[in-house]
């Protein structure tokens, strides 16, 4: 059985609403969800936000439908970027367990698919794509195991919405297998994962890309995001040849060196 996930639960102050969405997220049949700090990279003076801690958020967490264990929740932090000054060096986002990125511009989209140390990209979803989505970048950012995210909810409010949606998940899809997550501010917006994946399907992705996209891909996700918390390097040791001279000359055995000295 899948384990799916929406990283996506938008960050409000309300903590019965956000409990609420959580409840209803574990009543769908998600696992994990991931609480989302957003950020806006045009404030003057940008405040990287302290996430509340999630074991506060219950006494008890709601048990998953269909499984036998609670819920996990995780901490995500959104930066928007509009300009290469916006976005830090990644250990100052350390108390969030997934960092994503939300360029706007070409140059920025570039920059954010070869070089930020980030685990999602995000694709606009509630207005027209400012630039094309070129191969090159975006399959440099898969070799390095970003994945990309495209929101639903905003097609769910606006016909509008819905076709910049469609429009940007297409342009997407075209060149890479992104992932499909929600951005629920209410439990209402939020949708079942098989319903996810196929809203998946007329985003032109196949049956099992828009299945990885609430499943498999955001657990690459999470898994990136402790990766990139917490691997400094990899060491490989190998052991070094010996040179002719220096290896040891084989035993003869006993009965072949009598037989040799008496010759």
């Amino acid at each position: 059985m899948s384990v799916f996930m929406d990283l996506n639960i938008i960050a409000i102050a309300d903590k019965a609403k956000l409990q609420s969405t959580i409840e209803t997220a574990a009543h769908l049949g998600y696992s994990t969800v991931a609480i989302n700090y957003v950020v806006e990279g045009q404030q003057k003076k940008q405040l990287i936000p302290k996430p509340q801690p999630v074991a506060e958020l219950f006494e008890k967490f709601p048990i998953v439908q269909g499984k036998s264990r609670p819920i996990k929740v995780l901490n995500r932090l959104t930066v928007v970027v509009t300009d290469a000054s916006h976005f830090r060096l990644a250990n100052a986002y350390k108390d969030f367990d997934i960092l994503a990125v939300f360029p706007k511009t070409e140059k920025l989209f570039h920059a954010a698919c070869m070089t930020y140390d980030v685990d999602i990209i995000c694709i606009a979803a509630t207005e027209k794509q400012p630039f094309h989505c070129k191969r090159s970048p975006v399959n440099g950012a898969i070799e390095r195991g970003v994945h990309f995210e495209i929101s639903y909810t905003a097609a769910i409010r606006d016909s509008t919405m819905k076709k910049y949606t469609i429009a940007n998940a297409i342009n997407l899809m075209t060149t890479c297998k992104g992932k499909v997550s929600c951005a629920a501010l209410f439990p209402l917006e939020m949708r079942g994962p098989y319903d996810i994946a196929n809203l998946g399907l007329v985003f032109g992705l196949s049956e099992g890309d828009a299945k990885a996209a609430v499943s498999t891909n955001c657990r690459s996700v999470v898994l990136h995001g402790e990766t990139r918390a917490t691997a400094l390097g990899i060491i490989h040791t190998m052991k070094r040849p010996q040179p002719p001279s220096e290896q040891p000359e084989e035993e003869t055995p006993a009965a072949k060196k009598a037989k040799t000295e008496t010759d």
